[in-house]
């Protein structure tokens, strides 16, 4: 927001619905740096860690021409009550989902938006670390995703998109043998990611679209990762069969500055 980068991308490309992802910011600070002023076009819910500094996700949905309704809570797992709206449900498997950097339920990695005819989710998968060591707790997380995403479909398709921290496959990263069992190309992490996709019938839109065609949406800070575009393909918008043959374009902006990752969108429908 300070490079004015997400301005400009906003008043270029005037997304109707914006996930964000890793967004490090607490709710006092998204008031203290005039986020929502500055924004104001756009409702803003977000998923908050309660780590300061650490983690959390955002949905921003346009005030004028798009239909929304309200968020279920964002912490904890997601059910769909009788009247079909998503709530909070406390009692989760939530010792499985806790380990030694933390509880992944109070990370803010899920921010849920109810629309009109599905539900939009931003999504920020942990990272199992250089060394592995949050590999295990990453597995029972790609499972807890699928559930919530299986409970929200119950009641109308799904879009989720965001920072999934795996190539799926090898076409998805530049250095495909050299990352082999390396965090974000493990073997265990890429089946979890087929699993998702499996379960719950979601599609990976990009991948729908264009089948052979190589563009990475994240890329190291070091040895020129992106001038060489030495890139992964980890951030990703899958939707719910239902969805997918509304799915006109699935696109990846690499020009766009400001970050390791680079925007990711789908246009849906006529617009």
């Amino acid at each position: 927001m300070r490079k004015g980068v997400l301005r400009e991308f906003i008043d270029l490309y005037k997304p109707d619905v914006l996930l964000l992802q890793e967004t490090k910011i607490s709710e006092v600070q998204v008031e203290g740096v005039g986020v929502r002023e500055e924004f104001g076009g756009y409702e803003q819910f977000y998923g908050f860690a309660r780590k300061a500094g650490y983690a959390g996700t955002g949905v921003w949905v346009r005030r004028e021409g798009v239909d929304y309704r309200d968020k279920p809570g964002n912490d904890g797992k997601y059910e769909v009550g009788n009247d079909g709206r998503g709530v909070q449900v406390l009692d989760v498997d939530g010792d499985g989902l806790v380990d030694g950097y933390g509880d992944l339920l109070k990370e803010g990695r899920l921010t849920v938006v109810e629309m009109d005819e599905f539900y939009v989710v931003s999504v920020y998968v942990p990272n199992a670390k250089e060394d592995l060591s949050r590999l295990g707790i990453r597995q029972k997380w790609d499972k807890y995703l699928a559930d919530v995403v299986l409970h929200l479909q119950k009641a109308k398709p799904v879009i989720i998109a965001g920072d999934f921290n795996v190539a799926h496959e090898e076409i998805d990263l530049a250095r495909p043998a050299a990352n082999v069992g390396k965090h974000g190309f493990t073997e265990q992490e890429r089946r979890g990611f087929s699993s998702l996709l499996e379960t719950t019938g979601l599609k990976d839109t990009f991948r729908e679209l264009h089948p052979e065609v190589v563009k990475y949406s994240w890329w190291s800070h070091w040895g020129n990762a992106r001038a060489n575009n030495v890139g992964w393909r980890i951030d990703y918008v899958l939707v719910s069969e239902s969805l997918a043959v509304n799915v006109k374009k699935a696109e990846i902006f690499p020009e766009v500055l400001g970050s390791d990752h680079c925007p990711v969108s789908i246009t849906i429908g006529g617009r």
